[in-house]
């Protein structure tokens, strides 16, 4: 590849992901649903048509943003797999990613939200298809931190398919995200925390999984 070529791609690069970068501040400010093309044009400072040339169209965009997610949270559950601790504990270090992802970057958290609430049907896009592929990679390293606890002992070995359990954690801690996200007066009115909801389903879910009470208990 000529220099000149190598350049037009980095910049190329670097302009999508400015037009990513706007996208989501613009998502900050009015939600996700109420994002428009224009805003996110006017936010990048580019003309409309040049933010169409990257992106056909919002639920592209949208598409974009979920992979820019989950390569961004794999990325923490691959550190968390090279630490020497045990599966468990991997386990429940995935979790604490996830949350403090979660809490760092809740634009790009609620996009993931809305595709996992909104499959479409029918026949898929390539880009619907890409996005359903970088999904399947923190789960298959929080299947992994499984693993490697039935095979240290730390995790019981009478939960089921490690994949299942891989996704039924996730639902756990998913849904616990966005409790306190979104139901923060309800559970302020029943004397509950943010943090102590998030602390209790950290202690269900390791008390479920090995054999005898957390450390936190």
């Amino acid at each position: 590849m000529s220099y000149l070529a190598e350049r037009r791609l980095e910049e190329k690069e670097r302009r999508r992901l400015e037009i990513l970068d706007a996208a989501e501040a613009v998502a900050s400010v009015v939600g996700i649903d109420a994002l428009t093309m224009d805003q996110v044009a006017r936010k990048a400072r580019l003309s409309r048509a040049l933010v169409y040339v990257y992106f056909r169209d919002k639920a592209d965009l949208l598409i974009a943003i979920s992979i820019r997610a989950l390569e961004q949270l794999n990325e923490r559950f691959v550190e968390v797999l090279t630490q020497p601790l045990r599966g468990v504990d991997q386990v429940e270090a995935c979790g604490r990613a996830y949350v403090l992802f979660a809490r760092e970057w809740p634009v790009r958290f609620e996009v993931l939200a809305h595709f996992e609430a909104h499959s479409p049907t029918g026949d898929l896009d390539p880009a619907y298809e890409e996005f359903l592929k970088f999904g399947e990679r923190p789960h298959a390293s929080l299947t992994q931190a499984i693993e490697n606890g039935l095979k240290d002992g730390s995790i019981r070995n009478d939960l089921g398919n490690p994949a299942l359990l891989s996704f039924t954690l996730w639902g756990l801690m998913h849904g616990i995200i966005q409790l306190t996200m979104h139901k923060i007066g309800g559970l302020q009115r029943a004397g509950v925390s943010a943090e102590s909801l998030v602390e209790h389903g950290f202690r269900l879910a390791l008390d479920a999984m090995s054999h005898g009470p957390s450390v936190r208990a």
